[in-house]
């Protein structure tokens, strides 16, 4: 029973910043707020947004873009939030406190989150108008509002935040000065050629840089109309923007008299408690062990430990890392670890490119060759990398420059660069790669989402999309135009950089992740991502992160034509027992399912529907069947020949290795689906080295190819090591995933991962067999971490009854789709073929719009959050959808025209710059939320519905309807009508 609002303790938070905010949401989840009555003071008349991005706001961004949470969150979780409120005074010893409109509270637990105030350094005629702090959305609304009064504008400081502020300013329309008192550029990140670098690309952006300035005063009365120096130059500027530092707002602890630092802050220990009892602090005003941070990562963490001590669980803050990768005036800029090299015995290399605008720099310990730290200006592909080698501390390379210079290949494989013009790429739209580079050429493409709305290449499987990306980095490449490897528009990172961030930050959602590196509400590309990256890491049932995952992980089965599912069970090594086929046989009558023997030794249900796939599995667990995942970016199977159990010319058992290894890594999830086999001689019946790791045995061992690839591009495996024990196998196996898994990009099989990796199967060699870059027992441990707290994901969702009610196509009744459409063959029922014409239109686009009523489809808690779900009202099929990171609602047509299934309601949501959108989960076809219109094709609008949210129910707008017609017969469901399924 949850203690009532007396019974209580109160906790009281002063700040409502970003940090501030990060330590209410680690409370909501470990359920805080239940045992606290928690009161949050925030000085700024809105709740908490992203400063990170203020940026942004000049860019179109509404404040409701960039609040965390919205004041419903605050009031659904029982939050006090008290804005526009200044807390003056604290007193330690009666534990109360008092704020500047009026109101005294005791509190229990105290948190101080008062963040930073802008320096502003103390020039004559500082507070002349037209001058302004970069700190605040009111800040940017005072620019906003005073720049149509100016031409000329001068930023002081040259900073990080400088450097925004500039990119800001310069957005609107004004001539734009940088002004820095040091001698160079970002002072505390870079040195004296890496400024140099940075500065060349900003002049080239048409900005001055002035560094090396000590301004003397602020000219103008009463407006602002220049700056002097003192070295007698002067500067004409209508505005003048202050961006020199921030400071601690540590003055209401020292009033208090709670422990500050020399540099300013509050002392904080290790759990960020200060000198006072029940007193803690986080974010920019703690200092512990004197250092305060101005980076909003470190803030995070310390939020991580006080809501974990406010919890009872002990947490330690880790002295964060100053490491930073940003895109400032779009050129990339990152420092890492120990940037300087403050040792004055490290060596140091460096590399420079004026001519690309690139320089790097690294700096090496003197006695035992480690990376200590560096920075990278105008290249910054290998941050990522680097910064986990810092973190390992493991030795480097004979030849360390292999690491400043960073991959000298080609964006593409060494394959793609020399196919013909006549290849085919895309094998489900026969496409040729010469149409593809035509089409990037005709249209100016700069995206892959452009190049799929030119080209129907990648609209169907998407097993090309991989192929397609790379050609089109070649293309560009080749134009002299700049190829990106960002995850999408809302990461500005690969997959690699983006593991290891998550491996650092400990993060468990894609919430936390996007919060804290991200930009935007996410998409159908970074979501799966993210949540492929989460499940390799920390291995937690995938139904968790259901709503950015893919339909087939969301509903664990893979989504087939009609909007149905196949259940495909796993059989270790394609040994099974006469009861399971019986079991199989059975279940596949009851359900009337299509039945299937799969190329990996395993059998295939088809055409469940979405009700149906949890009875289905009840049956199949009882019978002592897993999880195949073949849903699942995950190992599908390890194929195998009889070896010595039956075969006269076996020299190994096959069969037991093949099982021995499909239980260890079932589950494991990776970038791109893994396959294995394992044969038992040289006769190779189960063809290994077709696969993306292969075993042969021979008289001496095991010998271990990888690198194998099947499908539209096949490639043979190649032999990583030869006459292995068992055990060194695994091991061996399980560095090279856990390596793969790491480093790899989206959706990349490890074919084309060896293909691109610089050294090719040498240097992975090096890295897995001969241990190069010390990381095989880091690999062996995570792998074993993996494989030791696997479950069944479809045992864990059924014994979940909360879990089971997503499985249903509609959820104001339990029918099943009434369009589903069967016919018979070869004694099977399959789905009906679809239309050769994807143009028709659905029948909700045939309605009146000028009539119609307010219909009730669904209470609020219906909906998943940022996910969607169908509603039925007569022959009508609706989705509605939940984006709550916009706080927004949306309805459309179920039906998707481009094959005319009903399941749109099961897409993933995401963002096309500030167009909210849905992915249809057959075919990646995205569609405007707000106006219905196909964003990636020339496929017909969909219609949408008004949204309205009254008392925890949701109302759609429905038009009168004119006329009920199909563009294509619908017919019953064929033998789907047993009474399992009533």
């Amino acid at each position: 029973m949850s203690p009532t609002p007396s019974e209580k303790q109160t906790l009281v938070v002063i700040g409502n910043g970003m940090v501030g905010n990060r330590l209410l949401q680690k409370l909501v989840e470990q359920n805080g707020h239940q045992r606290y009555h928690v009161v949050v003071f925030g000085e700024e008349p809105k709740p908490a947004y992203d400063r990170v991005h203020l940026t942004d706001y000049f860019a179109g961004r509404t404040e409701d873009d960039l609040t965390l949470s919205p004041l419903k969150w605050y009031h659904e979780n029982g939050i006090e939030l008290l804005l526009g409120d200044r807390v003056t005074e604290i007193d330690i010893t009666s534990q109360t406190l008092h704020s500047s409109n009026g109101v005294e509270i005791h509190y229990d637990s105290l948190v101080l989150a008062t963040g930073s105030a802008p320096f502003v350094p103390p020039i004559p005629g500082i507070d002349r108008e037209g001058v302004f702090v970069y700190r605040t959305l009111e800040d940017l609304d005072g620019i906003l509002a005073y720049a149509p009064r100016a031409k000329a504008a001068a930023v002081i400081g040259g900073g990080l935040l400088g450097l925004e502020a500039a990119r800001a300013v310069k957005e609107l329309g004004l001539k734009t000065s940088i002004v820095e008192f040091a001698p160079r550029l970002m002072p505390r990140q870079l040195d004296h050629d890496g400024a140099g670098v940075l500065k060349t690309h900003i002049e080239a952006l048409e900005l001055d840089v002035l560094t090396d300035r000590r301004t003397r005063a602020v000219e103008g009365d009463p407006a602002v109309t220049g700056l002097s120096f003192e070295d007698d130059t002067s500067l004409e500027v209508e505005m003048v923007v202050v961006s020199a530092g921030i400071r601690p707002r540590d003055e209401l602890a020292k009033k208090a008299g709670i422990t500050t630092g020399e540099r300013g802050g509050v002392l904080v220990d290790e759990h960020m408690r200060t000198s006072a009892q029940n007193v803690f602090a986080i974010g920019e005003v703690a200092a512990p062990n004197g250092i305060t941070y101005g980076l909003v990562a470190p803030g995070y963490a310390m939020a991580e430990v006080v809501a974990n001590e406010l919890m009872d669980q002990t947490a330690c803050f880790e002295a964060g890392s100053l490491s930073t990768k940003l895109k400032l005036l779009g050129v990339d800029v990152a420092s890492f670890g120990d940037a300087f090299g403050s040792d004055p015995n490290s060596r140091t290399l460096s590399f420079q490119d004026t001519a690309a605008g690139i320089y790097k720099r690294l700096n090496i310990s003197p006695t035992d060759n480690r990376l200590l730290g560096g920075m990278l200006v105008g290249d910054t592909e290998d941050y990522g990398m680097l910064v986990h080698q810092v973190q390992e501390g493991s030795a480097l390379p004979e030849n360390p420059e292999i690491l400043l210079l960073g991959s000298r290949g080609a964006s593409t494989s060494l394959l793609e660069m020399t196919l013909p013009d006549t290849a085919q790429v895309c094998s489900c739209e026969n496409v040729s790669k010469g149409a593809v580079c035509g089409a990037i050429r005709d249209n100016n493409i700069q995206t892959l989402g452009e190049l799929k709305s030119v080209s129907p290449a990648g609209s169907g499987c998407g097993g090309c999309v991989p192929t397609l990306t790379r050609i089109l980095k070649q293309e560009l490449a080749a134009a002299g135009q700049t190829v990106s490897d960002h995850l999408c528009e809302h990461f500005a990172y690969n997959r690699a950089d983006l593991f290891k961030i998550v491996q650092v930050t400990g993060h468990k959602s894609f919430e936390d992740v996007l919060a804290s590196h991200g930009e935007g509400g996410g998409c159908e590309i970074c979501k799966p991502t993210v949540a492929s990256i989460l499940a390799s890491l920390w291995n937690a049932p995938i139904f968790e992160q259901s709503t950015i995952q893919d339909t087939n992980d969301r509903f664990m089965a893979n989504i087939q034509r009609g909007g149905t599912y196949s259940v495909i069970p796993r059989v270790p090594g394609g040994e099974i027992t006469a009861d399971q086929l019986i079991t199989l046989g059975e279940v596949a009558k009851k359900y009337n399912l299509y039945t299937k023997i799969t190329g990996g030794q395993r059998v295939v249900l088809f055409g469940a529907r979405l009700d149906q796939l949890p009875p289905v599995w009840e049956e199949l667990i009882a019978a002592g069947f897993e999880s195949g995942h073949a849903y699942g970016k995950a190992l599908r199977t390890i194929k195998s020949c009889v070896g010595t159990t039956w075969c006269r010319y076996g020299v190994r058992d096959s069969i037991g290795l093949a099982i021995r290894l499909e239980n260890r890594y079932k589950g494991i999830r990776s970038p791109h689906k893994l396959k294995s086999a394992v044969s038992g001689c040289i006769r190779e019946c189960a063809e290994a080295q077709t696969k993306d790791f292969g075993v042969i045995a021979t008289d001496g061992g095991w010998n271990l190819y990888v690198g194998g690839n099947g499908g539209a591009r096949p490639r043979h495996a190649e032999l990583l090591a030869s006459d292995l024990d068992e055990e060194t196998l695994v091991k061996l196996i399980d560095r090279y995933l856990m390596y793969y898994i790491q480093t790899a990009d989206k959706l990349q099989r490890t074919a084309r991962w060896i293909e691109e990796m610089e050294g090719g199967l040498d240097r992975l060699r090096e890295v897995v067999v001969d241990d190069a870059l010390g990381l095989a027992e880091d690999l062996e441990n995570q792998m074993d971490a993996l494989v030791g707290s696997y479950v069944c994901e479809w045992t864990a969702l059924l014994n979940d009854p909360e879990r089971k009610k997503a499985f249903t196509h509609f959820i104001n009744t339990q029918e099943p789709d009434p369009t589903l459409t069967f016919v018979n063959e070869r004694g099977h029922q399959r789905p009906a073929d679809w239309d050769s014409d994807e143009t028709a239109t659905d029948p909700a686009n045939a309605m009146e719009t000028e009539a119609g009523e307010w219909w009730r489809a669904a209470n609020v808690h219906d909906i998943p959050t940022e996910g969607g779900a169908c509603v039925r009202k007569g022959d009508r099929q609706m989705a509605v959808f939940h984006f709550a990171s916009r706080d927004e609602w949306y309805a459309t047509d179920n039906l998707c025209p481009h094959k005319q299934e009903m399941v749109l309601s099961r897409g993933i949501l995401g963002s096309d710059g500030p167009i909210p959108k849905v992915a249809c989960p057959l075919h990646k076809k995205t569609f405007s939320l707000k106006d219905g219109e196909c964003l990636n094709g020339d496929l017909p609008s969909i219609t949408t519905y008004p949204v309205r949210i009254t008392n925890g129910e949701v109302f759609l707008f429905l038009p009168r309807e004119r006329e009920i017609t199909t563009s294509k017969p619908r017919l019953p469901i064929v033998n789907q009508d047993s009474a399992a399924t009533e």
